[in-house]
């Protein structure tokens, strides 16, 4: 969209609310050192930014003391929500299950490690009052990252906007606000592989970006493993793009045509005469074990497509709730948080009604 359309359809936006209610909606997986200082950090933020606030936790099956943290802060903070799923389902799960539980006019995942800034909270509240649907951080400088990891995202980043005909912004993570229109939209693709970055941008949406410098986390380490990332990389790649499988067939088409010129030259020079005598042991091999391994590689591409097709068909729960506590469990069953009860729910029956995308206006 070029700027003249931008500015006029940020003039034709809905007002917005004066007193907005802000989701921040925050993954955790053994997190337990971590949580309270978040809270400590982000609170402060948010009241001096004028408006009301939740915090949507959501326990992704730690297996330390991080569930216990939480229920002893709800005790203190009555805008702490926690959403306990029945075992690790990964961050794309818990963050889809914060965004459906999530009740806000704005909602904005944020790590509860504050590599986020919460202090961006300002900024990105300006720009959503100017129109803007949903305002990004841009991690301009990535000093707190290994140089490895700084590399492999710097590529990941070229890849994908080259293949994915929806290019993702660079050094953008999920790290966001958005308003409730486009979380509705996002919550109306119910699609289970879910790569969280690529339908942020999918949905569209006016949108714009805001820099900042990332820190070193408050505490702890982090719990993605070089094997993850890559694993988060391809999931990313195949669930937005098939041009991995579409140039297998120019692959193939090339090796067809070498094979082709070779063997209309080997059957002049047999014709002529000047083929002479053709040891072809080692070369034929080599060719055998190139073919084969090629052949092999194309296979395993096409089988990362069809675990995909079949993941989708099974049509299982994203995530799986062992229970949904609210600050008003706390004073339940003798004052013992881990004796409340909730019901299971799955994101086939969300938390509140099936989202349906909103109107443009």
């Amino acid at each position: 969209m070029n700027s003249a359309n931008k500015e006029a359809l940020l003039a034709k936006q809905r007002p917005r609310p004066a007193d907005p209610l802000v989701s921040f909606v925050v993954p955790v997986f053994n997190e337990e050192t971590t949580v309270a200082t978040f809270v400590e950090s982000v609170g402060p933020v948010a009241t001096a930014a004028g408006v009301r606030t939740e915090f949507v936790f959501i326990n992704d099956g730690s297996t330390d003391g991080t569930l216990t943290a939480l229920f002893a802060l709800q005790t203190q903070d009555d805008r702490i929500r926690i959403l306990n799923l029945s075992r690790n389902f990964g961050k794309e799960a818990a963050l889809t299950a914060g965004l459906e539980a999530s009740k806000g006019d704005i909602v904005v995942p944020i790590d509860v490690d504050l590599q986020d800034p919460p202090e961006l909270l300002e900024p990105f509240l300006v720009n959503w009052r100017a129109g803007y649907d949903v305002v990004y951080g841009i991690r301009s400088d990535r000093a707190s990252d290994s140089m490895m990891k700084r590399l492999s995202a710097r590529w990941f980043y070229r890849i994908f906007n080259a293949l994915a005909p929806t290019p993702i912004p660079k050094n953008v993570g999920d790290f966001r606000l958005m308003d409730r229109r486009v979380v509705d939209a996002i919550l109306a693709m119910e699609e289970r592989n879910r790569f969280m970055k690529g339908l942020f941008a999918w949905v569209g949406f006016p949108s714009i970006g805001v820099e900042f410098e990332r820190p070193e986390r408050s505490s702890g380490s982090s719990n993605w493993t070089p094997w993850r990332l890559w694993n988060f990389a391809l999931d990313g790649i195949t669930s937005f793009s098939t041009a991995p499988l579409r140039v297998w067939t120019y692959i193939g088409m090339l090796i067809a045509t070498g094979c082709s010129v070779y063997g209309l030259i080997i059957l002049a020079l047999a014709l002529t005469g000047n083929l002479g005598d053709v040891p072809g042991y080692a070369s034929l091999i080599l060719v055998i074990l190139f073919l084969g391994a090629m052949q092999l590689m194309s296979l395993g591409l096409i089988g990362e497509y069809l675990a995909r097709v079949l993941t989708e068909s099974k049509q299982r729960p994203l995530y799986l709730l062992e229970g949904v506590y609210e600050a008003s469990d706390v004073d339940r069953d003798d004052g013992d948080p881990l004796s409340r009860q909730a019901s299971q729910r799955s994101s086939k029956s969300p938390l509140t009604p099936k989202p349906k995308v909103a109107s443009w206006t």
